[in-house]
């Protein structure tokens, strides 16, 4: 590959908390960040649902912080209104769960609904191929180096395409999770939150008592555990409602029926076995690989490994750079 221009352009695909984080990072060493999302969406598992006047944070619940670095994110996004405490050391996004991470979209290029499904190497870096047949990073601007900051099943496909070996993520292992969002006229008796180590439901919380949500209507969201999941991974969203919804009655103690019901399933919820390393990077090719695959089930860990990748890329390309001035 080439040498590298003085603001060369950097492609990352996935618009979650190791993405952006990693972005941050990249651009105040001083490459130009442009984001693919094959959602509507920017966040992840950061994410909410909107069905009419109800809001659920449907994936991650909440996010703790224990370093450094995150804890100086999280105050930083509290003085700007973007975060709030929960419960105990816990913070949530305000008025949703991935109101920080849109907050960080916001400085960058985000193409959405673009599945990026190969990466090509030509004369001065990479192009992008989506799965409708575009190529991105053409005209003679093709990207200096690629981050995939996507789950590691999703990744390994993409790193293959470029001839990038990382085998770290074959040993990575998710759990799945399905979850149920169910929204009631009346308010339910009852704690806010419920968490059970056993059983079929793994997380209950009664996502209007959060802060800076509206307290009604009455939003629930229901995680089943990794076993239950397992068990009903393939069947229908409109099978798994009922079936979640009956094993959630009885934990609230309720005869109400939910107003409104729907389940998402999470294929790649939660992660069991981590990568050997935080992240990876293949300085020849300029091509490496983030998320919370590298340190653990936490949005901090995602933060930490996307920001982590983009110290060590600024440092190996800045190397480049010096070597051809």
């Amino acid at each position: 590959m080439s040498t590298l221009s003085p603001r060369s352009t950097i492609a990352i695909i996935g618009a979650g908390m190791a993405g952006l984080a990693a972005a941050l990072r990249l651009d105040a060493a001083g490459y130009t960040c442009r984001i693919f999302e094959k959602s509507r969406g920017v966040g992840g598992r950061l994410a909410t649902r909107r069905a009419g006047d109800f809001r659920f944070d449907h994936g991650a619940q909440f996010f703790t912080a224990r370093g450094t670095s995150f804890r100086k994110a999280i105050a930083k996004w509290s003085g700007e209104g973007f975060v709030a405490p929960w419960f105990e050391d816990s913070y949530v996004g305000v008025p949703a769960i991935g109101a920080p991470v849109r907050a960080m979209a916001n400085r960058f290029e985000v193409v959405l609904e673009t599945q990026i499904t190969a990466l090509q190497s030509v004369e001065g870096g990479w192009l992008l191929h989506d799965a409708l047949g575009t190529v991105h990073g053409g005209a003679g601007q093709p990207f200096a180096g690629v981050v995939l900051a996507l789950p590691a099943p999703q990744a390994i496909p993409l790193a293959e395409s470029a001839g990038a070996s990382f085998p770290g993520l074959q040993e990575v292992r998710y759990a799945p999770c399905w979850t149920l969002m169910a929204a009631f006229e009346e308010v339910l008796p009852g704690p806010d939150r419920y968490s059970f180590p056993e059983g079929p439901l793994s997380w209950l919380a009664r996502n209007s008592a959060k802060p800076g949500r509206d307290p009604v209507p009455e939003a629930w969201v229901i995680h089943a555990s990794p076993a239950w999941s397992r068990e009903h991974l393939e069947l229908s969203a409109d099978e798994v409602a009922p079936l979640l919804w009956q094993e959630a009655r009885s934990v609230l103690a309720t005869h109400a029926e939910p107003g409104f019901m729907a389940a998402h399933r999470w294929r790649y919820a939660r992660v069991e076995q981590t990568a050997p390393q935080p992240f990876v990077w293949d300085a020849d090719l300029r091509i490496g690989a983030c998320g919370d695959w590298g340190l653990g089930p936490r949005v901090e860990a995602a933060f930490d490994s996307g920001e982590g990748l983009a110290r060590i890329m600024a440092s190996s390309l800045s190397q480049i750079r010096t070597a051809a001035e």
